[in-house]
């Protein structure tokens, strides 16, 4: 059967309902005609020059992405900015935009919950529960057998698709892991979250130097986990296919496919 655009968005928000974003965010549809049909969607993290030119040369009728384009406020849509250019290219070639993103962090089979599967971990379950306690921002589980902060950041290199910046770690690369907190995405605002002080290791994106600094310190004096800072990009791309598989089951007929294209931001590095 044909679905319409607007078929799809609710289907989309069945998924990932809106009442789980944060009240920060802008998930949801930003552009696109909702009576109009749709018989496929390229799944991405972010809308860039790339993936967009992607999915409308792959002749998609929607583009879902993690990453809402216009999460903050604009005052101009003019096509000398990206926003305004990448907009007008979807619209001229009838592609939608749509977003799912904290709403999309939060549920089971989630961003966070795929890569908690992903490593393995045993009882896990959200670093802070909403309503429902399986849902929630970021996890923290156990490992099924100990291994080493390094061996731990060695399978973590191993599992995420690779970028520039590779895994950093902050830790004895020998001190023993059996219980992992993370969350996909920038995650420094849950440092001091209780569940991940008990972690043995802490695994997210975009760790600042001052939040990191004074983690490893107070470690030292009241204990604390290692830090292993990620790829924001990567962290969440491993949700994609598991997001195009339900998508793919509640809409029998849509083609739905994944973008490999690597959109994080960095390219090359130089090691001293």
């Amino acid at each position: 059967m044909p679905y319409s655009l607007a078929d799809v968005t609710r289907v989309v928000h069945d998924l990932w309902p809106l009442a789980g974003a944060e009240p920060w965010d802008a998930p949801g549809l930003v552009t696109g005609v909702p009576s109009r049909e749709v018989g496929s969607i390229r799944l991405a993290v972010d809308a860039v020059f790339d993936t967009v030119e992607e999915a409308v040369d792959d002749h998609a009728d929607l583009l879902l992405v993690h990453h809402p384009l216009l999460l903050r406020g604009v005052t101009s849509v003019a096509e000398d900015r990206y926003k305004g250019a990448l907009l007008a290219r979807l619209i001229r070639a009838d592609c939608a935009l749509l977003a799912a993103h904290t709403n999309a962090d939060v549920v089971t089979d989630g961003v966070s919950d795929i890569l908690a599967t992903r490593l393995g971990l045993v009882d896990a379950r959200p670093l802070t529960p909403g309503a429902d306690p399986a849902t929630g921002i970021g996890r923290v589980g156990r490992l099924p057998e100990a291994t080493t902060v390094g061996r731990l950041a060695r399978t973590v290199a191993d599992l995420l698709p690779a970028t520039a910046s590779g895994v950093r770690v902050a830790g004895d690369y020998a001190a023993p892991v059996n219980t992992v907190a993370l969350c996909g995405g920038a995650g420094d605002s849950l440092l001091s979250n209780p569940a991940v002080l008990g972690a043995d290791v802490y695994i997210t994106s975009d760790l600042r130097h001052h939040p990191a600094s004074e983690a490893r310190e107070q470690a030292r004096v009241g204990g604390g986990p290692a830090l292993m800072d990620v790829s924001h990009w990567a962290s969440e791309w491993l949700w994609l296919e598991t997001a195009a598989g339900q998508l793919r089951q509640a809409l029998p007929g849509v083609r739905v496919t994944v973008s490999e294209l690597r959109t994080d931001p960095w390219d090359f590095v130089v090691v001293q």
